[in-house]
């Protein structure tokens, strides 16, 4: 039997002492290359709360400026931290099949649009005074705001630096997952006044406070599930080309169906 007393003093004394819960804790969360992933993400939402308080609060459009230089931003930093073009939705060998997917999402969209706006029991579903829009400003809208204030900097983030982050760390089902989850907490601040704004939804949630949580659950909830549909075609793509022809479709189309509307009925 080993007697623990022959050994030497200096050997005990070399031993490592046992570590304790919150380092191992640390060691597992901020070691090595989970910290590299954790910082970086740390930055990607810091700047994206930064922005989205800034188009909220900050001056009128200043979405067109702070967008496309965020968006620059957040594709240099993902490029720091390894992902690559293919990583980021951004490679040129699959610009042609995100184009087609992008086109394919323009014309469904545009057809529902204008079914919905033909349809009596759905036009009230237009009447949006965000957009009462002279058809000039409408076109600017959609093709110019919309695009660089919006669609550029939420492809970028969401689809791009997100999905491809995640995804190089945890699997392409935890990037769809969390690129969605934020996707929806991103709309919470510019949804605050939707229920004083559009005609059905103030048939559907009424007004008041309750009204006001319920309509902000609702908007979380179905962008959220529009995250997920557009990280699907980012993922079956690989481009974020056909994402953000989705997206577009979805937004500027829209933006020129209440115009229309709204200059046909007034």
């Amino acid at each position: 039997m080993l007697d623990t007393q022959t050994i030497p003093a200096t050997t005990a004394a070399t031993l490592p002492a046992p570590k304790s819960l919150v380092d191992r804790v640390r060691a597992v969360l901020f070691g090595g290359r989970r910290r590299r992933f954790f910082l970086t993400l740390a930055v990607v939402l810091g700047t994206l709360v930064a922005v989205n308080i800034l188009r909220k609060f900050g001056p009128v459009n200043s979405g067109l400026i702070a967008g496309p230089i965020a968006a620059a931003w957040l594709i240099l930093l993902a490029r720091k931290h390894g992902l690559t073009w293919h990583d980021l939705g951004l490679s040129r060998r699959t610009w042609a099949r995100g184009a087609l997917y992008a086109l394919a999402s323009v014309m469904f969209v545009g057809g529902i649009y204008a079914l919905g706006v033909a349809m009596p029991f759905s036009r009230d579903a237009f009447i949006d005074m965000r957009y009462q829009l002279h058809p000039s400003a409408a076109l600017l809208t959609a093709f110019v705001f919309i695009p660089l204030g919006t669609i550029l900097l939420e492809e970028v983030a969401f689809r791009g630096v997100l999905f491809g982050l995640v995804g190089k760390h945890r699997g392409v089902w935890w990037a769809s997952g969390v690129s969605s989850m934020l996707f929806g907490a991103w709309h919470i601040l510019s949804s605050l006044k939707l229920g004083d704004r559009n005609k059905a939804v103030i048939e559907v949630f009424g007004t008041g406070g309750l009204a006001k949580i319920a309509i902000l659950t609702a908007v979380v909830l179905f962008t959220g599930l529009a995250g997920l549909l557009l990280c699907e075609l980012r993922r079956r793509s690989g481009s974020l080309l056909a994402a953000a022809g989705l997206h577009w479709a979805t937004n500027g189309l829209g933006v020129i169906a209440v115009a229309g509307l709204w200059a046909l009925t007034t």
